[in-house]
């Protein structure tokens, strides 16, 4: 039987307690695995982490080309053009994509152009479809357009523009969004080198806790922790095992994380702060191993790191805005290997600062500026809900109003 926790842990306990949450992060992240290379094609990728630079195969576009529709010309015919005076070229063909014109513009002479089709040898500018009068047509000889402004050599999309054959356009490291997979595809490439998933043990804990859509009795809550880091875990690009609920039985609890065979690290939620049933963070300082107790952090104070049995394990609190809090300033950043993106807004409202924690409270932007969620209570699952932004008040700091601060976008 484990032994029940009366007291504070004492400063001379072989880890530490009350880190900051840069720590946290750090100290998370030097215990996952460096994870394998694998091949995956391109409608496979999207969300993985880029394992390698990546260098054109090919140049975009492959050919200097039209950006939109009209005809393409030499500047130097056009220069006069205008609604007054509109300027008289022969059509001598087309050049559209996949089909472009194969002869050469001259003097006075120009070629009907789509968006995206090879600019002609000869011309050096597009005259845009809106710009141009009624072509003259002929049954014995070629038809003829009135320019109604220059052509300009500003639609020109010049061949390489985009990027040149072996030039390294994507870095590793990358998170890959549908516009890099995009990106990745025009460089020439079906299949991308990407790192492995990383595999997420996922565990919720508590006697409190039952199955969404059960009956609810008095002092039961749904299991919204477990949903809403299951769902963020999938977002970072993880493999997910799930592992249930465990009641708060150090027997039970032993025994469903067992189940986390193949696991890279173990997620949970509940069972680490002050309380006499707080399973978890009794079994990873009496039988396990622990990197800290305790971030220096409002919401989410009590996670605790360490080890059971070699596997890495996280233990987020059991209030929802905590838990997931704590895995969107903490946890994410350290799976993904993606830092958190914050921006500076000016404060509408002032914000509270705490004299040992760094203050992440709910905020909402309006019109440039971000200002007070209002209730700021762990439980209040729906603050982050109808929240824009965590806006960060470093320990011991206040925020008044017109202040600039960091905001996290939620």
């Amino acid at each position: 039987m484990l032994a029940r926790m009366s007291a504070p842990i004492s400063a001379s306990q072989p880890f530490p307690m009350h880190v900051s949450v840069a720590e946290a992060h750090e100290m998370l992240a030097a215990l996952l695995p460096d994870l394998e290379t694998e091949t995956v094609s391109v409608s496979q990728a999207l969300g993985r982490t880029l394992a390698a630079d990546l260098s054109a195969l090919v140049s975009h576009p492959s050919a200097t080309e039209s950006a939109l529709d009209g005809i393409a010309a030499r500047e130097a015919d056009t220069l006069t053009a205008s609604a007054e005076a509109p300027v008289r070229l022969k059509i001598v063909g087309e050049s559209r994509a996949g089909m472009p014109f194969d002869g050469r513009v001259g003097v006075g002479e120009c070629v009907r152009i789509y968006t995206g089709a090879p600019l002609p040898e000869g011309a050096d500018a597009i005259c845009p479809v809106e710009q141009l009068a009624d072509e003259e047509s002929a049954d014995d000889g070629p038809a003829h357009v009135h320019l109604l402004r220059p052509a300009s050599p500003a639609d020109v999309r010049p061949e390489g523009g985009d990027f040149r054959a072996g030039e390294t356009v994507m870095r590793a490291g990358l998170r890959l969004s549908a516009p890099r997979v995009a990106l990745a595809v025009s460089l020439g490439h079906a299949r991308l080198p990407v790192r492995r998933k990383l595999r997420v043990a996922l565990l919720s804990t508590g006697d409190e806790v039952i199955e969404p859509g059960l009956p609810l009795q008095a002092g039961q809550v749904y299991d919204s922790n477990r949903v809403g880091l299951s769902a963020m875990l999938n977002e970072s690009g993880c493999e997910v095992i799930e592992l249930g609920h465990a009641p708060d039985s150090p027997a039970s609890l032993q025994a469903v994380i067992a189940g986390a065979g193949g696991a890279d690290v173990l997620l949970s939620s509940g069972g680490v702060s002050m309380g006499k049933y707080d399973f978890m963070r009794d079994l990873l300082i009496e039988r396990g191993r622990v990197a800290f107790w305790k971030v220096r952090m409002r919401p989410g104070g009590p996670a605790i790191l360490g080890g059971w049995n070699g596997l890495p394990v996280f233990g987020l609190p059991g209030n929802p805005v905590s838990s997931l809090v704590v895995f969107h300033v903490i946890v994410r950043p350290a799976l993904t290997g993606q830092p958190v993106q914050s921006l500076k807004l000016r404060a509408a409202t002032p914000f509270r600062g705490l004299k040992d924690k760094t203050a992440f409270w709910r905020g909402v932007i309006k019109d440039g500026e971000v200002g007070d969620y209002g209730p700021q209570g762990s439980g209040i699952l729906r603050s982050l809900s109808d929240a824009d932004a965590l806006v960060i008040v470093p320990e011991g700091g206040a925020v008044q109003v017109g202040d600039v601060v960091d905001v996290v976008l939620l």
